[in-house]
């Protein structure tokens, strides 16, 4: 998919050109907006796309940059507080590699160095949260895939920009470590939601009553995801 680059007014913009496209579609990002048309469309009708709906592409921009703002800016310090499971967590140094975790209201991290940066903080700290994450979601995983009777071959975490979980047709159930994040009852609802793709693969009414019959409050725990998920930040 190629792109070129505009400007309309005060707004920047790319036109993407894809053999794949059959209508003009527009996407708000944070790295800008995208006018997406198809492979033989002329371009005037791209732009013209984009200035018939800047209205809506303001409202978008507006919002992006209002989520932005919400994202929290962490100072990667011991003393410091992080967030796990929806609480707040004191970072302290851990007296040993053994002693490393998150437990009674402390974040243990283990550092060789006397006097770490923020950066070296910031890095052990998110290997540390991935460590965690694993154990959990890997331990939530069995208890809801052992209510369903359902069996799943691996757990994996990794720091995805669009999706919070995913479970691959060979049964492998894939989570951002950063959903950790967030209250347990969402982590709950996520991990759920995976789990019931091992018996179905689609988000079909069948899917939905099998995810629902785990997590009765899943629209709720969703919502609060969807609108909440990108402070959830490390």
């Amino acid at each position: 998919m190629t792109a070129e680059t505009f400007l309309f007014e005060d707004v920047p913009y790319s036109l993407h050109r894809s053999p794949r496209r059959r209508r003009l579609g527009l996407v708000v990002k944070d790295s800008g907006v995208e006018v997406r048309i198809p492979q033989r469309c002329a371009a005037r009708h791209g732009h013209q796309f984009l200035q018939d709906n800047i209205q809506w592409v303001r409202q978008q921009l507006s919002r992006s940059q209002q989520r932005r703002a919400e994202v929290p800016d962490h100072h990667f310090a011991f003393g410091a507080h992080f967030p796990w499971l929806g609480g707040t967590f004191e970072l302290d140094r851990a007296a040993s590699a053994a002693d490393a975790g998150i437990r009674d209201g402390y974040i243990q991290l283990y550092s060789r160095i006397r006097a770490p940066s923020e950066v070296q903080i910031q890095t052990a700290l998110q290997r540390l949260y991935q460590r965690e994450a694993l154990a959990l979601l890997t331990a939530k995983s069995q208890h809801f895939a052992g209510q369903l009777g359902l069996a799943f071959s691996a757990v994996k975490v990794r720091r995805t920009k669009s999706k919070w979980g995913h479970c691959t047709i060979r049964g492998e159930l894939q989570y951002n470590w950063l959903v950790c994040l967030a209250p347990e009852p969402v982590v709950d609802y996520l991990v759920i939601h995976e789990v019931c793709h091992l018996q179905h693969h689609n988000h079909s009414r069948a899917f939905w009553a099998l995810v629902e019959s785990l997590c009765p409050d899943y629209r709720r725990l969703r919502r609060w995801l969807k609108d909440n998920g990108h402070r959830l930040h490390l």
